[in-house]
């Protein structure tokens, strides 16, 4: 298991967030990242690599360029336009007919981003770049011919859209590896280089097991078949984010029977998340992919402050121990999880499992 840190991440701190309009401190911390790469080292594993920088070509396959384009200098125009350094936060969003092109700073935060917990600090840009890179430096590992890597990625990035940010989420790491890998798996022939990406042969799978719905990822690759996405989540007509996320969501187009989405009750237990593991296993194997990536979210643990999921620290090494059966070669990508004391172990716990 070779583990990639992000090192760059601690710039990246926004003071607070607004969460059920409330003002709050920002869950999303570096402590989470520190207690993880902590927790790895006393469990034995191997010392982290920095990620290689692999340039803006990586992002552009999966976001708009505009947008990113506004993450490297939003925080800036904000600043210069005498608003607070404290973080970019919109507060009007572009909703139903309007669309409208202002490009005040505070037009530009409404118009790329869709909830108020993804602040963006003079940092912000930086971290995410490095997060990026560290899952495809994972995916590298993989396509260099080892079994599995973890990518301590911060800040997380499954509900980053193709041009939005939102729950603490600016890139999506996970789709951005996970299309590097659809690339480089598929054929070098001419005439099948120059197909649609929704036509392409299966390559990649992406299982989803944060306790939030990956609503990013499913965007990204919703109409591909290439890349099959599933994702066991808590139910979006209770949870955030709300607005996907459902049973009946199948992929569109070419990638129709290619989203798998598992929502769930609250309370699920150990048991219950197996059996549904076990729902979104099954559709990878029939899908035969070359290569796994594994959004990581431990914030279906019982003591996790935003969810309400009832899985004891047990569940996890079941859980790695099920995926590492598809003996497919593996990247998993840090998520979500704000039970901060209980994270770093239940990270070992999930990685231990994989590897037995």
């Amino acid at each position: 298991m070779q583990i990639i840190d992000s090192p760059q991440h601690t710039r990246h701190d926004p003071p607070f967030e607004i969460l059920d309009g409330e003002r709050t401190p920002y869950f999303e911390a570096p402590r989470r990242a520190a207690i993880i790469a902590g927790a790895l080292a006393a469990a034995g594993f191997p010392a982290p690599t920095a990620p290689r920088e692999f340039g803006l070509g990586p992002l552009l396959a999966v976001h708009r360029q505009d947008y990113v384009e506004y993450l490297e200098r939003a925080h800036g125009r904000w600043v210069a336009a005498g608003l607070s350094p404290d973080g970019v936060m919109p507060c009007t969003l572009p909703l139903g007919g309007m669309a409208g092109r202002s490009t005040a700073p505070t037009a530009e935060a409404g118009r790329y981003c869709f909830d108020l917990s993804a602040p963006i600090v003079a940092g912000t840009y930086a971290a995410a770049r490095c997060a990026a890179d560290a899952a495809l430096t994972g995916a590298e590992v993989l396509l260099a011919g080892t079994r599995a890597a973890y990518a301590l990625c911060r800040p997380p990035g499954h509900h980053a859209m193709p041009a939005l940010a939102g729950g603490y989420c600016y890139l999506n790491n996970a789709a951005i590896a996970a299309h590097h890998l659809a690339a480089a798996a598929q054929p070098p022939d001419a005439e099948v280089d120059r197909r649609p990406w929704a036509m392409a042969p299966p390559s990649v799978a992406v299982l989803d097991i944060d306790y939030h719905h990956g609503n990013g990822t499913q965007a990204i690759f919703y109409e591909r078949s290439d890349v099959l996405f599933a994702s066991i989540h808590a139910d979006p007509d209770r949870e955030y984010p709300y607005f996907l996320g459902f049973a009946d969501e199948r992929g569109a187009g070419p990638g129709e029977g290619y989203n798998l989405n598992i929502p769930l009750e609250a309370g699920v237990d150990d048991a219950r998340y197996l059996a549904a593991l076990e729902q979104a296993l099954e559709a990878i194997a029939a899908y035969s992919p070359r290569y796994l990536v594994v959004s990581v979210g431990l914030d279906t643990f019982a003591e996790d402050p935003l969810g309400d999921f009832a899985l004891t620290s047990a569940a996890y090494p079941a859980i790695g121990a099920r995926i590492a059966q598809l003996g497919l070669p593996t990247l998993f990508v840090q998520e979500g999880g704000y039970a901060v004391e209980a994270l770093g172990n239940n990270v070992v716990e999930l990685l231990r499992g994989y590897e037995s």
